[in-house]
């Protein structure tokens, strides 16, 4: 058979982009070569922002990863202009698509609302330029900052549909073909199991009243463990309020209703607990089938916790019943709600964390960390003035106290940023 592949769980590297160099630059004149100091702040980065959209059904042309970069700032500009912003990048999602950090798994947003806009990585600052360095001891800084430099993340996006109400039950049982009675929407509907390979969705409306309804691909005993299409589908059960199991109360597979029904059930114990705990409605499919009556009394007097709605989903018998059940329920439940974020965000270095570390077979020392990556962008070591700025916050920060501290000799070398020194009391 011929299917579309439907995907709902990707990885991607974003990065939002760095910031631009501050200009290190004097005005000049005619008969006047070296003004005063007159270089711009660099632009800042581009952010990385995602956005709900609601004409997005999967992530498909996430399938294969995908690679999305904010763009740099640009340097600034003599005549104290600011260097030009970098562009930002802008990533349509799927509504209900969760977005996760590959390292920790932390979630960083869920996307709920159509065009909701959500940042995800922000971009580095532009560089101060030399007229930003001046004091009223220094009137001529020969040096500027460098713009803040951005590392790619890796990101884990995960699509749970947002449906008030999932369809469940075993493959061929009828859940496709009752979502199509009850609703717009058109699957694809055959004799034959796994027909459905994607969650469909279709909007229920009765009077004033609607809902969404989410057709779940059909469940096989062992899903909880992998087995079939297992996790690949069990998440998008996960956002309903309440779920619809149908049964094939005619047994015309050759299975047992009730067994089915208790496997089913089993499988969504197994998988969460909060899955199994939703409100559930049973709807008794293909009720107009011989055979079918004895195996709903049996039904019926071993199933007495939830409530039963008899359907023959082809011709549509029964189903208005069922949509008022449905309703009945829905109104006793709180309305769906976002899956809420993680306290966390991409985090920018520590300007005051350092670590020193000795390579004993050299004997040579190592200073880095957030307040060398500060130190980088800040210091022009051809400038007197920004040497003296570096040496200064080495002593302030403590650096030069915890090199002694941790054994460091007259003349070491000791390497910050790249850059050798002999170590001097």
């Amino acid at each position: 058979m011929a299917t579309s592949m439907f995907t709902d769980k990707v990885k991607i590297t974003v990065k939002s982009g760095s910031g631009g160099d501050g200009m290190n630059s004097f005005k000049s004149f005619k008969g006047f070569a070296n003004g005063g100091p007159d270089g711009g702040d660099g632009g800042d980065g581009g952010s990385v922002y995602v956005v709900g959209d609601k004409d997005t059904g999967d992530l498909i042309r996430f399938r294969y990863g995908g690679k999305f970069a904010a763009g740099d700032g640009e340097r600034g500009g003599t005549n104290n202009c600011t260097g030009k912003s970098g562009e930002d990048v802008v990533i349509a999602l799927p509504l209900g698509t969760l977005v996760r950090d590959a390292e920790t798994s932390r979630i960083l947003c869920d996307v709920y609302e159509d065009g909701e806009k959500i940042l995800i990585a922000r971009g580095g600052h532009g560089g101060k330029g030399n007229v930003r360095f001046t004091t009223a001891r220094r009137h001529a800084p020969h040096f500027a900052q460098k713009g803040e430099k951005t590392q790619p993340h890796d990101l884990i996006l995960e699509l749970k549909v947002i449906a008030d109400v999932g369809l469940i039950g075993f493959p061929n049982v009828g859940k496709s073909t009752l979502l199509s009675k009850i609703s717009a929407a058109k699957p694809k509907i055959a004799n034959y199991h796994f027909t459905t390979l994607s969650p469909n969705l279709g909007v229920v409306k009765y009077y004033d009243k609607s809902f969404v309804a989410a057709d779940i691909p059909g469940l096989i005993e062992g899903a909880a463990a992998g087995a079939g299409l297992g996790h690949d589908f069990l998440r998008h059960i996960e956002r309903t309020r309440m779920l619809v199991h149908v049964v094939d109360i005619s047994g015309s597979e050759g299975r047992d209703p009730y067994e089915d029904f208790k496997k089913i059930n089993a499988e969504l114990k197994e998988y969460s607990e909060k899955l199994a705990a939703l409100p559930q409605i049973v709807a008794l499919n293909k009720c107009d089938i011989p055979g079918a009556e004895e195996n709903r009394k049996a039904f019926v007097k071993k199933c007495r916790k939830y409530k039963k709605y008899p359907i023959t989903a082809v011709t549509g018998e029964g189903t208005r019943e069922l949509i008022e059940g449905i309703f009945a329920v829905l109104d006793t439940l709180p309305p769906p709600q976002p899956i809420p974020a993680d306290d966390f965000e991409y985090e920018r270095a520590d300007v005051n964390e350092f670590r020193i570390d000795k390579d004993e077979q050299e004997n040579v020392w190592y200073v880095t960390g957030g307040l060398v990556d500060m130190l980088e962008r800040n210091v022009v070591l051809s400038d007197p003035d920004s040497m003296a700025y570096f040496q200064k916050v080495l002593k302030d920060k403590g650096v030069i106290s915890a090199l002694r501290a941790a054994g460091v000799q007259e003349d070491d070398t000791v390497v910050i940023g790249g850059v050798e020194f002999s170590f001097k009391e």
